[in-house]
């Protein structure tokens, strides 16, 4: 809630934390292990059609001075508008242009890493969630059946299962 609630007052445009600082939140909860358990960072992503490196770099720098450490250190921010200038020369996988925040999830490499959330100005909770939530909560990983697994996809099993060895991994 600290992140969302520091985020939120920073107004952002399309913003959503999502990926680890959700699902593993989740998976932590249902498996019993503490708060914050297995969470290496937020990632924070917002949609600016403003693509150049000095307007994200403002925005970092925004979203840095927001946070004391360790969140400082540990809030990862990225325009997803600008993702597809970097992604494929990083993952080695091509990345088509986005309209959107929220259409950034459909891309993630597990439907239960798909997910993203936002803490709106009525003090509620929106989550986006185009691949749906069943993995998340029933502790499955398998591959985005979208976008087929991706290059690390043996990589990113064998780090979420060291952490929390209840994962069902299916392959498909």
């Amino acid at each position: 809630m600290h992140v969302l609630t520091t985020v939120r007052a920073l107004g952002l445009p399309d913003w959503r934390v999502f990926s680890g600082a959700v699902y593993q939140s989740v998976w932590n909860a249902v498996t019993d292990r503490p708060a914050g358990y297995g969470v290496r960072d937020y990632d924070l992503g917002y949609f600016d059609p403003d693509t150049s490196w000095d307007a994200e770099d403002a925005v970092i720098r925004r979203v840095a001075a927001a946070f004391d450490p360790p969140f400082r250190d540990i809030v990862e921010v990225r325009n997803q508008a600008r993702v597809p200038i970097w992604f494929s020369a990083h993952f080695g996988e091509p990345y088509d242009a986005l309209a959107c925040t929220d259409e950034a999830l459909e891309r993630f490499v597990a439907p239960a890493f798909a997910v993203g959330v936002r803490l709106e100005s009525d003090d509620t909770i929106s989550v986006a969630a185009p691949l749906g939530l069943d993995d998340m909560f029933a502790l499955i990983l398998r591959p985005n059946p979208n976008r087929g697994p991706a290059k690390d996809w043996a990589g990113v099993v064998e780090r979420a299962v060291a952490r929390w060895p209840e994962l069902k991994v299916m392959t498909a």
